[in-house]
């Protein structure tokens, strides 16, 4: 089966899967340049619970979010297909939209992951996760491994 899926595949495993008890885990972002960081972070997420279900923006959200004129670097497929290859990561879903909240409408979470630069209070997605009983799972990110830090570097180096 291909770990890249659409929405309605995805409303699918997660029917099959909360059917035999298991524990689901969200997280979502734009994962532009794959560096260790989100690798650690994915794998910590995954200890949260038995899938880790995968939230990776579209081209068009990574623009709106104001990561810079020429990001995202990857495109969306190459992205997805990049997190997707991870052994931790279940199952990929690409969406259009500013926040996961849809994304997390449709899966029910038991944790959303997110990474140590949020706070729960200020997230669009912990009103939606614990409106159905789950919970914000913040995890400490890995000091001095960014995509932005890499564009930068890069650039620096141009």
């Amino acid at each position: 089966m291909a770990k890249i899926v659409s929405r309605n595949e995805l409303q699918q495993t997660i029917e099959a899967a909360r059917a035999k008890g298991k524990v689901i885990v969200t997280t979502n972002g734009c994962f532009d340049i794959l560096h260790v960081g989100h690798v650690r972070f994915l794998q910590a997420a995954k200890r949260l619970g038995d899938l880790l279900l995968v939230g990776v923006n579209t081209d068009a959200s990574v623009k709106r979010l104001g990561k810079g004129d020429d990001r995202p670097i990857n495109n969306e497929q190459d992205r997805a297909e990049i997190i997707s290859a991870l052994a931790c990561v279940d199952f990929v879903t690409i969406f259009d939209e500013d926040t996961p909240v849809e994304f997390l409408k449709l899966v029910q979470p038991d944790f959303h992951a997110k990474g140590g630069d949020y706070k729960p209070a200020d997230l669009a997605e912990t009103p939606i996760v614990e409106s159905f009983g789950g919970a914000i799972k913040i995890i400490d990110l890995v000091p001095d491994k960014s995509t932005t830090q890499l564009v930068l570097k890069i650039r620096a180096q141009s």
